[in-house]
């Protein structure tokens, strides 16, 4: 609870007891009085010092950001500045952040200003290439294809530039059906970068767009620099949608180059590639066309010519003469065989005859046909068994004596020696 001048208490702040408007303006100037003295960076979008006054009003913009502050200074230190400011010029301001109680302002009251020299610009994009680059945003890999043909091509450029009409009128020249979504933005200053941004992402959500040009003719340092600003640079790696950087001429490189899905040496070469060759293409078409029909009437001349030959060759032209000159080949051989094997027939019956003979001659009936005899003794209960010796026939042993015509049945009555 805070207390009167008087001493008494203050009642808490209510719809009871509201604070008048000095009190807030008071309690706003004291706050902002706490900040102290800052140096700030960001570019002048507007300069007001009239001749003969004591105060130049300026307007300090975020590069990145739609955002601004209102300057106060002395009109010496725009005229004393070692390089001249202009709007557009990126500047470092030291001073103190004022509240105007009167009015319900707030504005930085400027005693020291520094212009951004191109060589500390050229340092910051070197050291946030460096940075993008260790987080992968420039990785070739990420590179996305153009589309062939696109159904729409979105363009982000300046309203009226040449870079609009180079990449229309040569996209065009080529493809004339090619249609496009323009987006005219500030290619410069402090606005280009939320507006480029915005024209961007619009672009990137319209599902008819297959491709996005992001376009400007060249410039110094200074006016490509929104092109190398991180909050667009990242913008166009989280885009879907392919995006062709067509920045400036060929010397120039900003950041966009590296992020961008293909970079385009000048708007002139973004629209060649991006938008086929409908005469080339054409063109293309036809020489394939009449490649193919060569290839095909070659291949069909070499197909013929290997039919032909083989049409040629005596075993097709005419298919029964290798087995006609075989046919007495055939026949003699046929001669050849039968004689063979009749030779090698009578020769084995001749030996089976032999063979016979030898056997009827050796065999038992002819030595029986001789008159001699063959006699078996007679065991009861067993086969007759040869008898070779008269020990083993006492008298009266059963003989079975086998002659050529058949056998007779005698019994031993003696014995006779030699």
């Amino acid at each position: 609870m805070s207390s009167s001048p008087a001493g008494t208490p203050t009642p808490p702040n209510s719809a009871e007891h509201p604070w008048p408007v000095r009190s807030v303006a008071m309690k706003v100037a004291q706050w902002i009085d706490r900040l102290g003295s800052i140096w700030v960076e960001g570019q002048i979008t507007q300069i007001n010092a009239r001749p003969g006054t004591r105060t130049a009003f300026l307007v300090l913009r975020d590069p990145a950001a739609d955002m601004s502050l209102s300057v106060t200074c002395s009109p010496r230190l725009l005229e004393e500045s070692p390089v001249p400011l202009t709007e557009g010029s990126r500047v470092l301001m030291f001073g103190k952040m004022s509240f105007y109680t009167g009015r319900g302002s707030v504005s930085l009251r400027v005693t020291e200003i520094r212009p951004v020299g191109i060589g500390e610009l050229l340092a910051r994009i070197e050291r946030l290439r460096a940075l993008l680059t260790a987080e992968g945003l420039f990785d070739p890999r990420l590179k996305r294809p153009l589309p062939f043909l696109p159904r729409t091509i979105g363009l982000v450029t300046g309203r009226a530039s040449a870079a609009e009409r180079d990449v229309m009128s040569v996209a065009r020249s080529r493809w004339p059906a090619v249609r496009f979504e323009v987006r005219n933005t500030a290619v410069q200053g402090p606005t280009a970068v939320p507006q480029i941004v915005d024209a961007l992402a619009e672009l990137d959500r319209a599902e008819h767009v297959d491709v996005v040009v992001v376009a400007r003719g060249g410039g110094s340092v200074e006016d490509l620099l929104p092109f190398s600003d991180e909050a667009l640079i990242r913008a166009v790696a989280a885009a879907r949608t392919p995006v062709v950087s067509a920045i400036g001429h060929e010397p120039d490189s900003p950041l966009l180059d590296h992020v961008a899905d293909v970079r385009a040496a000048t708007p002139t070469d973004a629209a060649k590639r991006v938008v086929p060759d409908a005469a080339a293409e054409r063109a293309l078409v036809r020489e394939l066309h009449a490649r193919a029909t060569a290839a095909l009437r070659n291949w069909v001349d070499r197909e013929e010519y290997r039919v032909s030959q083989l049409r040629s060759r005596p075993v097709l032209a005419n298919p029964l003469q290798a087995l006609d000159r075989r046919v007495d080949e055939i026949e003699r051989l046929r001669s050849h065989l039968r004689r063979d094997v009749g030779r090698v027939l009578t020769a084995e019956e001749t030996s089976g005859a032999h063979l016979r003979a030898r056997l009827a001659t050796l065999g038992p009936a002819a030595t029986l046909a001789r008159g001699y005899a063959v006699v078996q003794r007679i065991v009861p209960g067993s086969d007759p068994e040869v008898l070779r010796a008269v020990d083993d026939a006492p008298p009266g042993t059963q003989l079975r004596v086998r002659v050529a015509d058949g056998a007779v049945r005698a019994a031993v009555m003696g014995k006779d020696r030699p």
